[in-house]
């Protein structure tokens, strides 16, 4: 049976990978450093010695490397670590799955491109426009450049069941519809977004291992995938407060540019084409996607509301 070795397992997408692989017949190893739950193995991917030892202990078929550090604005304050996890440990698991012959795909982002043009094809010359993206592109070519042959997946804003609202971006707006602070608040209508559910990707990911399996020397380098709703964080607020029937009249747009904090693309929108010429596809509707992932806590509010009524 293939063994397949998943970093980040405990992440929003770790969390989509294991079950997707499992489901599918492989055996799976997940890796954690934190929020480990029965069936993961915890480990410090920044121990080198250790993440080689466990990994060699292993011997997995098939590496997937899921973890990293993403948020932009952590990043940006702490380079060093965004270094260490977003490019040495691409680099030594790549090292590991070469010396295995494992396969081994890379999640990176479409945050490696600038936003100027879209759609960005996945053999542009990628343009970071912050630490995390550059990071992250330093991590593909760590990947490719270590382990040919190897496989890196770059993908949108992701969502999907959050074991906390601030686990994604997206699902991380519905608190302040829930809980509007007061006074209200502002949210920019401004940079444009093409949410991934969690369940796609994990499947896409899977299905491209196999594809390789069957094909190694034809299936490799880069490739794309992306939501196909267009949609700014006022429009997915939109979304979210229709959903719900939630008002709205505390949150307005901001059009106007940013002027200080970290940087981001204005429309990071991909071309998926190397995807779906083999095939590979799937995209759970925005809306249905959003209301699977919020409903458990637009239900809690409620009943919070309940308990709370005379």
């Amino acid at each position: 049976m293939t063994r397949v070795v998943i970093t980040g397992a405990s992440g929003l997408l770790g969390r989509a990978l294991v079950k997707d692989f499992k489901e599918n017949g492989f055996t799976v190893f997940g890796l954690a450093k934190s929020r480990v739950s029965p069936g993961l193995l915890a480990l410090d991917l920044l121990d080198s010695d250790a993440l080689r030892s466990k990994v060699r202990e292993l011997r997995p078929d098939v590496i997937i490397h899921s973890a990293a550090y993403r948020q932009p604005d952590q990043v940006e304050g702490d380079a060093e670590g965004a270094r260490r996890m977003n490019v040495h440990v691409p680099q030594v698991l790549a090292e590991l799955a070469a010396e295995l012959k494992a396969q081994l795909l890379y999640i990176s982002t479409d945050y490696v491109f600038d936003g100027v043009s879209p759609p960005h094809m996945a053999d542009d010359q990628p343009n970071p426009l912050n630490l995390y993206g550059q990071t992250k592109y330093e991590g593909e070519q760590a990947t490719l450049k270590h382990c040919p042959g190897s496989l890196v997946l770059r993908v949108p804003i992701l969502y999907g069941p959050v074991e906390y609202l601030a686990e994604s971006a997206v699902t991380v707006l519905f608190g302040a519809l829930l809980n509007p602070p007061a006074g209200g608040y502002t949210v920019s209508d401004l940079e444009v977004r093409y949410p991934a559910h969690v369940r796609d990707v994990a499947a896409m990911c899977r299905q491209l291992i196999e594809k390789q399996r069957q094909d190694r020397d034809g299936v490799f380098g880069i490739f794309q995938w992306s939501g196909q709703e267009p949609v700014t964080k006022y429009t997915l607020v939109q979304q979210m407060a229709a959903l719900f029937g939630l008002p709205l009249d505390h949150v307005s747009a901001c059009r106007t540019p940013p002027t200080s904090g970290t940087r981001r693309p204005m429309d990071s929108r991909l071309d998926t084409s190397g995807l779906r010429r083999l095939g590979i596809g799937q995209h759970v509707p925005l809306a249905q996607g959003l209301h699977e992932s919020l409903l458990p806590w637009a239900e809690q509010q409620a009943g919070d509301a309940s308990a709370g009524s005379c």
